[in-house]
């Protein structure tokens, strides 16, 4: 049976580290559904920074649905699964956008959390090399995420959960034990 894997959470949790991994243990592809996000951004000319890219989530939102970034990157999963067994995807946030994808999927689609906590989140994000966040910005961010986007009912609905307040090899193991469990 073809997989897909979505890794979920919020910012500084993880889960660019889990796909890099898995991509790189599975040999499988990521389809990463922020790249909308950063297209619209250049095809604008607009600086990369939390207040633009906020923006332009929240408008492409606001005119596709909330289901906007999976309704985008459909025909993405669909190739990838042509050729792939397993199929990653990256920043799924929305609730609507999960409804959409496990319509389409069903069985097929399984989300795993990366959750940490808000304070080890923090520390990370603000010493992230890529788009680095303060505090401030970081919890602004997580609200946004939580009201604006409906990111609660992903992670709360997630078929496994990882915690990560360790280290890479800790959430390494965490993965591995998951993958166990779809014979992979």
């Amino acid at each position: 049976m073809k997989l897909i894997i979505a890794i979920i959470g919020l910012p500084g949790s993880g889960k660019t580290v889990a796909i890099e991994y898995l991509m790189e243990k599975l040999h499988c592809p990521k389809i990463y559904f922020g790249d909308a996000t950063f297209d619209e951004l250049k095809k604008r000319r607009m600086e990369i920074n939390e207040t633009n890219e906020r923006q332009i989530r929240e408008e492409l939102r606001a005119q596709h649905g909330m289901a906007a970034f999976a309704t985008v990157n459909l025909p993405k999963i669909e190739t990838a699964l042509e050729t792939n067994d397993v199929v990653l995807i990256e920043s799924l946030y929305s609730w609507e956008e999960y409804l959409k994808l496990k319509e389409k999927f069903g069985e097929q689609l399984n989300l795993i959390t990366i959750y940490s906590s808000p304070k080890t989140r923090y520390a990370r994000l603000v010493n992230r090399p890529i788009r680095p966040l303060t505090n401030e910005d970081a919890r602004s961010r997580d609200h946004s995420q939580i009201e604006n986007l409906h990111q609660a009912g992903p992670i709360a609905i997630s078929d496994f959960t990882v915690i990560n307040e360790g280290g890479v090899d800790d959430l390494h193991s965490a993965l591995d034990a998951i993958l166990k469990k779809f014979n992979i």
